[in-house]
């Protein structure tokens, strides 16, 4: 079986996206609405949870949103005007259904549906201690470790248990939560993970990006702070602050790649940060070409970018088929060359006798950047130039991202000309650390104190690592199957 997204099985994934809202008549329509929206976040699988006042109803499923919650009789079953939804894109371990989100289990305090957006870095070894203590879990997703530890927290109102569980995490987290007293969300001290309040009527909405409230009618009200807990019930809104400030890192890879260009995050239009970032581009690296190409979709916003500053056209020398279904069974070894070509093809017209520069938000593993230099090869292009609008990626990220192991990452491996060499372009440059902060609108990256968490790039993780520390890999995928959605 190969993919039909040749381009992007070579990019860094979003492991998933939330979505929750309190006080609708029609909770759980409005959630896979909301869903929707957030698919590019995950596409492995989809979950809704719903509260009807007196029990709490689920359906979880592999595959898209569409198709699993488009059909009335599933809506229906779903009952409540409460409700919180996933979609999750899986790291490593299986796939398998006990492992799709919101997770829901009943304690004594009462039901209780988690939706979970980020990684906890020391999963492994609170749950090593949960089992000791005799927890049985049931998936092997980090996520199942937050229900345990407010399971068997001895504190006695279960916002005190679910504080005394935040406070034993590390990592990142945006959770979405339903239980019989409300809703509640909340953010990772860092603020790593993304998480957005609106209001619709008079309910209310959270979701990991503003263009899932945009879905829905909702208007933005504001984001859920670093750190915040969000509570949401009959007696209103009430919000706490459990943790001591600290300055917070939210993952830069947002505005790079991961969230929509529709969406605003942390207060910025993503589409202005990606066209600002080809301008950065444009500044460092010029070239001389006939025409800027953008690898589709998400190398578009930074090309236009590159093309104003530069003045050099902006042409669209790949065009993408947006007809083709999410994977093809190959009939044969014989075609599989083929795949490339199902989802993406080359303006032959365009390119044949020109000096291009295609532009792309990043290099993972470099299989992709080598299949697209070949098409534009083939399609007779005289020079070929890539520009890359980020730094290279060099380290794996743990906080909610799934990266290949860092040997696998061409640019840990290799220096600029060598990867230059490998992918087979005229040249190649990426954005430097400084020109991304400021097409954030930075001046540079604080080295003391930086604003976004950018340790893909940098290696400068903000949190402890601590399964990455203490365990052996082999005990890794003994203990914990996969990172969490």
């Amino acid at each position: 079986m190969l993919t039909t997204h040749p381009f992007d099985d070579d990019k860094l994934r979003e492991e998933c996206g939330v979505f929750g809202i309190y006080g609708a008549d029609t909770a759980a329509a409005m959630v896979a609405l909301g869903l929707h929206a957030l698919q590019h976040r995950g596409q492995e699988a989809a979950g809704i949870s719903a509260w009807d006042g007196h029990s709490f109803h689920t359906h979880r499923a592999m595959g898209h949103v569409a198709g699993n919650f488009d059909r009335d009789d599933i809506i229906r079953a779903l009952p409540g005007k409460m409700a919180a939804g996933h979609v999750r894109y899986a790291t490593t371990g299986d796939t398998a259904l006990r492992n799709v989100q919101p997770l829901y289990a009943d304690l004594a305090s009462g039901g209780f549906a988690v939706a979970h957006n980020g990684n906890i870095s020391n999963a492994m070894k609170l749950k090593r201690d949960l089992v000791r203590r005799g927890s049985i879990f049931q998936s092997t997703s980090d996520t199942e470790v937050i229900i345990h530890l407010v399971a068997t927290s001895s504190y006695r109102t279960l916002l005190d248990r679910f504080i005394d569980a935040l406070k034993q995490i590390e990592g990142a987290y945006s959770l979405v939560c339903l239980t019989p007293e409300g809703m509640i969300a909340c953010r990772d001290p860092l603020g790593i993970r993304p998480l957005v309040m609106g209001r619709v009527g008079d309910a209310y909405v959270f979701a990991s990006e503003t263009v899932a409230l945009d879905m829905v009618g909702a208007t933005f009200l504001r984001s859920v702070e670093p750190g915040e807990i969000v509570i949401v019930s009959d007696k209103g809104v009430r919000s706490h602050r459990p943790f001591a400030p600290i300055s917070p890192r939210p993952c830069i890879f947002e505005h790079v790649y991961f969230s929509r260009p529709d969406s605003i995050v942390d207060g910025t239009s993503v589409y202005s940060v990606r066209k600002q970032i080809g301008v950065e581009l444009a500044r460092e690296n010029p070239i001389d070409a006939d025409y800027v190409i953008p690898v589709p979709d998400s190398g578009t916003p930074a090309a236009i970018g590159y093309a104003q500053h530069s003045g050099i056209p902006f042409e669209l020398g790949i065009i993408r088929s947006h007809y083709v279904g999410r994977t093809f069974i190959q009939p044969g070894d014989g075609i599989r060359h083929l795949g490339v070509k199902l989802k993406h093809n080359a303006n032959r017209a365009l390119i044949d006798g020109k000096k291009i520069i295609l532009i792309d938000d990043s290099i993972v593993r470099g299989t992709t950047s080598l299949k697209i230099v070949q098409m534009m090869r083939d399609a007779g292009a005289k020079e070929v130039h890539m520009r890359i609008a980020s730094p290279p990626t060099r380290h794996s990220c743990f906080y909610g991202v799934d990266t290949p192991e860092r040997a696998k990452l061409l640019a840990a491996q290799m220096s600029v000309a060598e990867m230059a060499d490998y992918i087979k372009v005229d040249s190649l440059a990426f954005l430097s650390i400084d020109g991304l902060y400021r097409a954030l609108g930075e001046e540079a990256r604080d080295e003391g104190k930086p604003q976004y968490c950018d340790a893909c790039f940098t290696g400068d993780y903000p949190t402890h690592l601590t399964d990455q520390e203490d365990v052996a890999p082999a005990d890794q995928l003994s203990l914990l199957g996969e990172r969490a959605a």
